[in-house]
């Protein structure tokens, strides 16, 4: 790679990273170069660059993200048929339960949200639509991986260390291979806090008719709704059913 490449490769970078730091809210060019530790001058240049390109929106000095990344980001998604099957049974979940629905699939070794819908009683989180979560510390990322080859789940776990989330994140191998099969056995998995204190989770994987994991399904909430029966029998049921039928329309979709 010549010094030019290294450039624009680092360029390419820059870019990204400062359309990272408008994700959350708009911002303006010093807050910015601060966030990011970059001079004021590059951070302009590349937001006049990403503005002429309709990738972020200037009003007043702030910026923006920009609608032209939805185009990206639909593309992105359509590659999986099993977002076009999952969402009509995730909406019909979350308005079953009140509570969120999430639809994952995996990219390297993390999840990633390709849908998410929330019922009338469902709990604002910091997960939405592309967020990458830990598979080992999710309801929906646990039933995914229980349904692996188990080539496939070994380079996962030799590759993407257990990291320790929340206080009640399992981090020992053993004990999460022995989850694993309690998950394969029954179906379904449970987070209980694990990513976030306060909140559970009951997922279930999406299997194709030949059995291969083609992602997994899940509602979550806070601990007040999920406990009990509710919790242990009602939910898990629900999933289990609504995760076989996105598994049969992915398919034949």
């Amino acid at each position: 790679m010549t010094k030019t490449d290294e450039e624009h490769v680092r360029a390419v970078a820059t870019s990204f990273r400062i359309l990272e730091a408008l994700r959350e809210s708009g911002s303006g060019v010093s807050a910015i170069a601060t966030e990011l530790d970059l001079a004021k001058s590059t951070v302009h240049n590349h937001l006049q660059t990403l503005e002429h390109l309709g990738y972020v929106v200037a009003d007043d000095g702030e910026y923006t993200l920009g609608l032209r990344l939805l185009d990206l980001g639909y593309h992105a998604r359509r590659p999986y048929r099993l977002y076009e099957a999952a969402k009509p049974e995730a909406d019909d979940l979350a308005e079953r339960t009140g509570d969120r629905c999430q639809v994952m699939v995996r990219e390297g070794t993390e999840g990633v949200y390709v849908y998410q819908t929330s019922g009338e009683q469902a709990i604002t989180t910091d997960s939405h639509i592309g967020t990458r979560v830990d598979l080992h510390a999710t309801a929906v990322g646990k039933a995914y991986l229980a349904h692996l080859p188990e080539s496939d789940l070994e380079e996962i776990l030799a590759s993407s260390p257990l990291e320790q989330i929340t206080e009640k994140t399992t981090t020992d191998r053993e004990a999460l291979l022995e989850e694993l099969e309690e998950i394969r056995e029954q179906g379904v998995a449970f987070n209980d806090e694990e990513r976030i204190l306060g909140m559970r989770a009951v997922g279930a994987p999406i299997l194709g008719q030949d059995g291969t994991v083609l992602g997994g399904l899940s509602v979550s909430g806070p601990t007040t709704r999920f406990q009990g029966e509710r919790y242990h029998t009602e939910i898990p049921d629900i999933v289990r059913r609504s995760a076989r039928v996105i598994g049969i329309k992915a398919t034949y979709v």
